[in-house]
């Protein structure tokens, strides 16, 4: 998988993957919603995340491994990009999604509360936060930037759980307001986009460090 098609023959295409990840477990005591603030680093079951799949995809044709400039993806990023002798390119658009909780530690009674019903005015947009339209938009071009650079290979986007789920609904066609509790994207886990050309394929989800996630803080972040 992975090998380019180019010159094999009129009308061939190229065969690109792009693996949109989500980082591993974070240290969060507090149970902050941590969002974008700095300081949050990967806890030490964070990081036996980043390492078990690294060596799932150590024999992937990875040349191009991309992460958000949170310090917890580009964590995650760190053992792939090693593995495969590449650098971790930063990119901004694959940042967690902007949050009006952020930095708090948010439970059933605070989002209840009559002094933030004003942020719940608009589910489908969403009001308490980046809208999923410009979530949408800006992990496309950031996707589309790893397809080019990893033509006839495959790439790593290392990302956050909002943006990961927000661009897999919008390639397949689903609304983008959902439910949370229903996202598709657990920590460490892979949403594979196979690319034929510029022309999306196919769409797999997969989780390489499904046997750690018992072990995982049921914390709230992101």
């Amino acid at each position: 998988m992975g090998e380019s098609t180019s010159g094999a023959g009129p009308g061939a295409r190229d065969h690109t993957v792009v693996h949109l990840m989500r980082h591993g477990e974070v240290h969060n005591p507090t149970g902050v919603l941590y969002g974008r603030l700095d300081g949050f680093h990967l806890s030490e079951l964070g990081r036996e995340m980043a390492d078990l799949v690294a060596h799932h995809l150590a024999a992937n044709d990875i040349t191009h491994v991309v992460a958000s400039p949170l310090e917890r993806a580009q964590e995650t990023a760190a053992p792939i990009a090693a593995g495969h002798d590449v650098q971790i390119v930063t990119d901004e658009r694959v940042i967690e999604s902007a949050n009006r909780f952020e930095g708090s530690a948010v439970g059933a009674r605070d989002l209840l509360h009559p002094r933030n019903w004003h942020l719940f005015r608009d589910v489908r947009t969403p009001s308490w936060g980046e809208p999923y339209e410009e979530i949408a938009t800006r992990m496309l071009a950031a996707i589309a930037d790893a397809r080019t650079a990893a033509r006839g290979h495959e790439a790593v986007v290392v990302s956050h759980q909002l943006p990961v789920w927000t661009v897999r609904n919008k390639l397949v066609g689903h609304r983008l307001w959902h439910d949370p509790r229903r996202r598709e994207c657990t920590l460490a886990s892979l949403t594979s986009l196979t690319f034929e050309g510029d022309d999306l394929a196919s769409v797999a989800y997969s989780e390489p460090a499904v046997s750690l996630l018992a072990r995982a803080s049921r914390s709230v972040g992101a």
